[in-house]
């Protein structure tokens, strides 16, 4: 559907709102919320950057997700838009859209939505025309697994894979495609699940030729190291 788009709320840093979607504090960008027809009423969160932005992540988790572009106002960190697509608050509904092999129908309806309507509207919207090679996709958790997905089956869509903590549901498949997106990957020594996953994707993808960087940081499930690796994660791939 070319108009899927419902309505809009454009907020500047400090306004109230919908608490999932409001920004935290000592940001510069702006926030724009949409509502979108797709599942009953599915919102997506952008953060525009307050400089002219050179490049795009779309996240997964986008009411969580998009409050981190105040992490990405500093020195050495290009300006990047932040297209949040919000998740289901029921976490097995969830894990069903972001993981493939959970139930295929509910993950190729979310893939078609996240990759086709969520990116035809950004660019109708916003005016994006930026080329893969500036486009990433980024998840944390499950939402991990759906960006290992989302980059292995489009990656003339999302030249980079941002992964944090990845879920075990996805794993590497046996035969990798020809074209691979950079991945950067990162996971924490106190979840040694997780950890374990995230290395078995770094060496899937490495041996397949992919461009990896695998980081373990000090930290658990859903700790403070995701924040702070999602502001390198944007300097590997977009930086200077």
């Amino acid at each position: 559907m070319e108009k899927q788009a419902r309505n809009h709320v454009n907020r500047k840093p400090g306004e109230s709102g919908d608490a999932a979607a409001n920004p935290t504090s000592a940001v510069s960008g702006e926030f724009v919320t949409e509502t979108f027809e797709y599942d009953g009423g599915r919102q997506v969160t952008v953060y525009v950057p307050p400089d002219p932005f050179e490049a795009i992540v779309f996240a997964a988790d986008g009411q969580r997700i998009s409050k981190w572009g105040r992490l990405l106002e500093k020195p050495g960190v290009p300006p990047t838009m932040i297209v949040g697509v919000h998740s289901l608050p029921d976490e097995t509904l969830r894990l069903h859209e972001y993981s493939p092999g959970f139930d295929p129908e509910r993950f190729a309806a979310h893939e078609k939505f996240f990759v086709e309507d969520v990116r035809r509207w950004t660019g109708s919207r916003f005016g994006v025309t930026l080329p893969t090679e500036r486009t990433a996709v980024f998840g944390v958790s499950a939402g991990g697994e759906l960006a290992l997905a989302l980059g292995l089956r489009h990656p003339h869509v999302y030249g980079a894979v941002f992964c944090a903590s990845p879920g075990g549901g996805y794993k590497p498949p046996r035969g990798m495609p020809g074209l691979l997106p950079r991945a950067y990957l990162v996971a924490g020594t106190e979840e040694p699940f997780f950890l374990g996953n995230a290395s078995r994707w770094a060496d899937a993808l490495r041996d397949a030729g992919a461009d990896v960087v695998m980081n373990e940081r000090a930290g658990s499930h859903g700790g403070a190291f995701w924040r702070e690796e999602f502001p390198r994660m944007v300097a590997w791939a977009f930086g200077p």
